[in-house]
This record gives structure tokens, sequence and C-alpha cells, in this order.
């Protein structure tokens, strides 16, 4: 009996051990100031615009397929300093973006009702938020294919794997928009 009471007391040491240590490495893949930009981006259309911006940032950061980022000279000290980590690290949080933009897009579409006006599916900020995912998707994912041929890291490669695949489901998704009205000339 007191042998098994020291195991089971020797298990939960570990299993405390393991969980602290794999919750104090987590890395949070927005910076700050980022999070502060992205809840400060309530509309659709520039919550997607914001987080493309953080993709292209890390893109740059990693020195990816010679992406470079330049931040907006208009309050440039709002995005915080550039991202660091190691080219791993950079593509996680590339792949959590483009799973955050999914989310927030599924979340607006699942919804029947937004608080802000044409923030709805069929409001006039959902379309676009959606076209203008879709062609960061398409610019994204030759990047990704390109990076994929060049990576030895299986972590990596799994990674870009992911990416690619949600830039797939990004331009899938965006096919079942309907296409933006082209704005009428007004006559006399």
């Amino acid at each position: 009996m007191q042998y098994t009471s020291r195991f089971s007391l020797l298990a939960l040491f570990i299993f405390t051990v393991l969980i602290s240590n794999t919750s104090g490495q987590r890395r949070d893949f927005v910076t700050e100031q980022e999070g502060e930009l992205i809840r400060e981006a309530q509309e659709i259309d520039l919550r997607v615009e914001v987080l493309t911006k953080f993709i292209d940032r890390r893109l740059a950061a990693a020195n990816i397929a010679g992406h470079s980022w330049t931040p907006p000279k208009k309050n440039s000290e709002l995005w915080g300093p550039e991202p660091t980590g190691t080219k791993s690290e950079l593509l996680s949080d590339i792949r959590r973006l483009l799973q955050k933009s999914i989310d927030d897009i599924d979340d607006i579409a699942s919804r029947t009702t937004t608080a802000i006006e044409g923030n709805e599916v069929g409001g006039k900020l959902f379309p676009k938020a959606m076209r203008n995912l879709a062609a960061a998707a398409a610019r994204y994912k030759p990047i990704f294919e390109s990076e994929l041929g060049k990576s030895p890291s299986n972590t990596d490669r799994g990674l870009l794997l992911q990416s690619i695949e949600f830039c797939d489901q990004i331009v899938e998704a965006s096919s079942k928009v309907p296409a933006e009205e082209s704005k009428k000339k007004k006559t006399d």
C-alpha cells in the first residue's frame, strides 16, 4: 500500500511539473500591441486587414521568399516592435493567425445579427472581408508552397502544410460569397 501511494504522489508531481512547464513555454502568437489592434478592429474587414498585416510582418521577420514589411507611416508606434522568434515559431504564429482569421469569419457567419452594422453575412463588410482574406490567401499559398520545398524541418513542413490547407479553405469559402456589384455610373 505504501509503495502505491508513493508512486501516486510521484506520478502526480511529474504530471504537475509537465503541465506547468508546458503552459510556461506557450508562445503568444501576437504581441501585446498587436492584441490591442485586434481588439480595436471590431469591423470584420478591418480585423482581416490587421491579421493579414501581422502575417506579412512574420513572413518578413522569418525572411521567407524575400518578403518585406513596411509599417504604416501613420501611427507606426501602435504596431509595436517587429515580431521575433525562430523560423518555426514565426511559421506557427502565421498558422495561428490564419486560423484566427477563419475563426473570426466563421463567428460572424454563424450569427444572425451582430452589434456592428454591416458585419453580418448579408452586410457590406463581410463580403469585403472575405474577398480581402481570399486575396491574401491566394498571395500566401505560393509562398508557403515554395518554402515547403526548401524546408528540411518536419515541424516547419507541417506548419506550412497546415497553412496551405487554411489558404485553400479560405479561397473555397470565398467562392460562396456573392460577387461585388459594380458601381453604376449616374447619368443625368
